[in-house]
């Protein structure tokens, strides 16, 4: 399984999507070889039971269901939160010393999940920051409606923090529309918890610089791929899905093919070889 990821780090291939549990993809990479991880766990709302929200979005609506891509989600009943604790320190140790991990997190809800999450990276992190993204209205759910997500933001001790923005202006808030990030309603065809690459990029530059590796163990539908291909850093997803593991690799082959239009030239001249797929 090492050449499925080892061609990134030695810098033969820009990009590489595993299909596989991340436990054991993450627990064959050596220390310190990662930059950066960007991801979004499952936050154990249960979004693998026909009878949630998700899979009944197009009734709520009125619309008809037109395609099969599936709504379920691994791993996202109560075992999503012993999945996150247990990872948390796995990529601590694959991170280099000052470096970050931006993780995505629930915006409320009937349990204490983003007050756990938090506790939780911090055994394994420097706790640094929680950042919310403000998605606008209107949010999903009833009464006290969910219409904003955090992203706890962890470095790991031993150097000082991988911070490259120079303005000085960056909040703890991302406000709807903000650096080019807004949200997605997903139509029947596409991931069920889709997060636009606008949002990755933000973390990413600010927490790495170009033909640094940037880790999603969560790939999904291959968003933070996107945002480290498009800003010219190497990229590594990680996804135990393998509909949605073939949907990112097609993905992210089709931002390959135009990414030097969103890329300096600086970066684009660093990095030519393409990625693996696998």
């Amino acid at each position: 399984m090492n050449d499925r990821w080892q061609n990134v780090l030695d810098g033969s291939a820009r990009w590489a999507v595993v299909q596989g549990d991340c436990l054991d993809v993450l627990r064959d990479m050596p220390d310190g070889c990662v930059d950066a991880v960007v991801t979004d766990p499952p936050y154990g709302h249960k979004n693998n039971d026909d009878g949630d929200l998700i899979h009944r979005r197009e009734c709520a609506l009125g619309k008809a269901k037109v395609a099969e891509a599936p709504r379920a989600i691994a791993n996202d009943g109560v075992e999503a939160h012993e999945l996150y604790r247990t990872v948390m320190p796995i990529l601590r140790r694959i991170l280099k010393p000052g470096c970050c991990c931006c993780c995505c997190a629930g915006g409320g809800g009937g349990d204490p999940q983003l007050a756990n999450w938090s506790l939780w990276m911090a055994e394994s992190f420097s706790f640094k920051q929680i950042v919310v993204w403000d998605k606008g209205p209107m949010g999903m759910g009833w009464h006290y409606r969910r219409s904003w997500e955090a992203i706890l933001v962890g470095q790991k001790p031993g150097a000082a923090c991988a911070w490259y923005d120079e303005t000085n202006t960056v909040e703890n808030i991302i406000r709807p529309g903000q650096y080019g990030v807004r949200k997605i309603i997903p139509d029947a065809d596409e991931h069920p918890t889709p997060k636009p690459w606008e949002l990755a990029r933000h973390f990413i530059q600010l927490h790495s610089r170009p033909n640094d590796v940037i880790l999603d163990s969560f790939a999904g539908r291959g968003w933070v791929g996107e945002a480290a291909i498009r800003t010219g850093r190497r990229y590594i997803g990680v996804e135990i899905d393998p509909f949605w593991a073939a949907k990112s690799r097609e993905r992210l082959v089709d931002v390959e093919s135009v990414g030097d239009l969103f890329m300096p030239a600086t970066a684009r001249a660093r990095i030519e070889p393409k990625g693996v797929l696998l």
